[in-house]
């Protein structure tokens, strides 16, 4: 198996840069779109952290005393979903996913480049709608949206707009991974089957099969509440003979899915930035194919664990008790072959790989709370605490945004043609890895003593903790500016970057930075396999 394109020049790469204005244009090429993806996430990723600083302002006190509780709960309502909808799930699969997947394979773009297109640009109005619901009134239920009380809200015209949002954006979602599994499936490069592919193409067929087996359920629910709160209906409404519980197991029939279609790109980051800075092959490389395919398949079968308080039978809560510890199995592999991979290498510590490493810490102790939760007598124990709002920003925050930027970080110089500041870098990983451990650990000891999530006012023996997780907070909303500064001078004005300044083995690596705007001048030729480090290979292009 091999890799390996024609040389081109290194140095400044003006000539494949992309025209700024190219990127507010409904541009068909997968490269424009990745990085639109990727620039209007990160903003909605500033919008949902001005939120959470916000909450984290309210929480500094025991009581209710920097907005009414209805804006409190309009506050977290909004963090919650513009950050799950507008940041993660288009982040990892719609930015890297666009960007990556065609030149890891060798292809020219994906399958369906309009839809591609029409993809992101559904992103616009269902954010319009759902940033536009401030003005008459927030959806405050709760990013899960619960009835009765979404149906008796009195944000009736916001939870409306907050429906139809979300189901613009599910249907943003469902297009694009129509466009991955048919691209992976069947788009790529002579000579190059499944088992040859990168991982990040692993787990984004992975999250893209769980998106269209997922989401249309999601929509369903929704419509269905729609019609609850705008025609009378009773499908979740108790004083009509509805059911809210039936609500909740088609809410998360999707929405547990939806924490591995945030995580499993950011498994397949992990498994591509690791390996060239540590100079070593992927342990495992079938292993973690065979288990982001595991997750898929398990991660169907575990959405009541999130109902256990729900009179859930004891005989379904074993089954889905037993189905929620079995996806530790896959994930278990990747983590131990992520270490083996650590293991003996020539460790570059650059921000990259800070970043990487810092995600599988993070991840870790997530998914050890996680397998704590997944456990009916302890989930019924610290159900809606403070535990469980540390265990999902582990898992998420931790995870995916810690996976995001070793991504982000890594293929900056790809998507540029500039190299970043490295200081900066790494001052951004301190102020991240601090900020985030002194904001969201201490919320475990707040679960364990009793704390409830989603409230503004509190007993006042939690103030103390509750001011050291307003600190990190705050800390970690600071760690972004050194990010952004960083981002934007390094774009403009930084180094010109080398064509693999990692001298990475994946086949994007073999085309100039940025890419060609056909992403190869030649056809793409296997040479090497894209873990093949060790090994002795002619690469004329070195880091500046």
């Amino acid at each position: 198996m091999t890799q390996v394109i024609p040389h081109y020049p290194v140095g400044d790469a003006q000539p494949n840069r992309t025209p700024w204005w190219t990127y507010f244009t409904f541009s068909t090429d997968h490269k424009v779109i990745g990085i639109q993806y990727l620039v209007t996430t990160f903003v909605f990723y500033l919008i949902g952290g001005a939120l959470a600083a916000i909450i984290r302002t309210e929480l500094a006190t025991p009581d209710s005393d920097l907005m009414p509780p209805e804006w409190y709960n309009g506050m977290f309502t909004m963090h919650g979903t513009v950050m799950i909808f507008l940041w993660i799930v288009p982040s990892v699969t719609g930015g890297f996913g666009n960007y990556l997947v065609p030149l890891m394979i060798g292809a020219r773009d994906m399958a369906f480049p309009f839809l591609n297109a029409l993809a992101f640009w559904m992103i616009v109005p269902g954010a319009a709608l759902l940033m536009g619901s401030f003005f008459v009134g927030p959806a405050s239920t709760g990013w899960t949206a619960y009835p009765p009380l979404s149906i008796l809200t009195d944000q009736h015209a916001g939870q409306i707009m907050w429906i139809f949002s979300l189901l613009i954006i599910g249907t943003s979602s469902i297009l694009a991974a129509v466009n991955f599994v048919v691209t992976i499936w069947s788009m790529r490069m002579p000579g190059m089957k499944l088992f040859d592919m990168p991982l990040f193409c692993w787990a984004t067929l992975a999250a893209a099969i769980m998106v269209l087996t997922s989401t249309p359920v999601l929509a369903g629910a929704l419509i269905l509440l729609s019609f609850d709160l705008m025609g009378g209906t009773n499908f979740f409404n108790p004083t009509g003979g509805g059911d809210p519980v039936v609500y909740q197991h088609l809410f998360w029939f999707y929405s547990h899915p939806a924490v591995y279609v945030m995580i499993l790109p950011v498994f397949g980051i992990i498994s591509e930035v690791l390996p060239p800075h540590a100079r070593k092959p992927i342990f495992g490389y079938k292993a973690i194919a065979y288990s982001s395919m595991m997750i898929c398949a398990l991660g169907l079968f575990v959405w009541a664990h999130h109902m256990f308080t729900s009179g859930t039978p004891d005989w379904l809560r074993i089954f889905f008790m037993v189905a929620t510890l079995l996806v530790a199995v896959p994930t278990g592999i990747k983590v131990f072959s992520w270490l083996a991979t650590l293991w003996g290498g020539k460790l570059r510590l650059e921000s990259p790989l800070l970043f990487g490493v810092g995600f599988i810490s993070m991840f870790v102790v997530g998914g050890l709370s996680g397998v704590m939760l997944g456990s009916a007598p302890i989930d019924i124990h610290v159900h809606d605490t403070y535990f469980v709002v540390g265990h999902f920003h582990y898992v998420l925050f931790g995870g995916s945004v810690f996976g995001i930027y070793a991504g982000l970080y890594h293929w900056f110089p790809k998507m540029t043609g500039r190299m970043f500041n490295e200081f900066w870098g790494k001052v951004h990983f301190v102020l991240t890895f601090v900020g985030f451990n002194l904001c969201f650990l201490p919320m475990h000891i707040l679960g364990l003593m009793g704390m409830p999530r989603r409230v503004a006012q509190y007993d006042p023996q939690f103030t103390t903790i509750n001011q050291i997780c307003t600190f990190g907070a705050f800390l970690l909303a600071i760690s972004t500016i050194p990010f952004l500064i960083n981002a934007v001078y390094s774009w403009l004005w930084g180094e010109p970057a080398a064509d693999n300044p990692w001298q990475a083995l994946t086949l994007e690596w073999t085309t100039s930075s940025p890419p060609h705007p056909h992403n190869w001048e030649g056809e793409p030729v296997l040479e090497s396999g894209p873990y093949d480090y060790g090994k002795e290979y002619s690469r004329s292009s070195s880091r500046h």
